[in-house]
């Protein structure tokens, strides 16, 4: 069974990883989606954030890193995929992604959204906590990979906010 793992990755973090690990141990093959979202104040680029996906999970075989614009359902048709991962960390995600399940499946009977409690140990992590520390030089190695942390103190030294 081939799954789709779409988000803004901005950065990959420990909570995303655990989610990958995870689902490449339970299907055929992970897509891991990047959302090209022209609305949000992005840190990296599209291709940046692909590129520390790829370097993130190069150990795991069963990977696909890309990248979409538009709806998810769309993208995931073109794909030929029907099902959708998504993480939570806390019950304020379950009444969004619930929502956006829903919608995704209204408009695409074929959509199943499968829902992955992260990890204890990551529930509590998000992309734009780990951007805020590493915006004041805080210590971020334990909430991302070393390449993330590379590239955020890279970002954040040339004026990133």
């Amino acid at each position: 069974m081939r799954v789709i793992y779409p988000g803004s990755f901005d950065p990959v973090t420990n909570g995303h990883l655990d989610i990958i690990q995870r689902c490449s141990e339970r299907f055929d093959q992970v897509i891991i989606s990047v959302l090209k979202n022209t609305k949000k104040n992005s840190v990296f680029t599209v291709e940046e954030r692909i590129h520390l996906l790829k370097e993130s999970t190069k150990d795991l075989k069963n990977i696909e890193i890309d990248s979409f614009s538009g709806l998810l359902t769309d993208y995931s048709r073109k794909k030929g995929c029907s099902t959708i991962i998504r993480g939570l960390r806390a019950v304020s995600d379950f009444e969004y992604e619930m929502q956006l399940a829903l919608i995704n499946r209204k408009t695409y009977p074929d959509l199943e959204t499968l829902f992955m409690v992260s990890s204890t140990g990551v529930s509590f992590l998000s992309s734009s906590l780990v951007k805020e520390i590493a915006s004041f030089n805080g210590e971020i190695s334990c909430f991302v990979p070393k390449v993330v942390e590379e590239a955020l103190r890279e970002k954040f030294k040339r004026g990133a906010r």
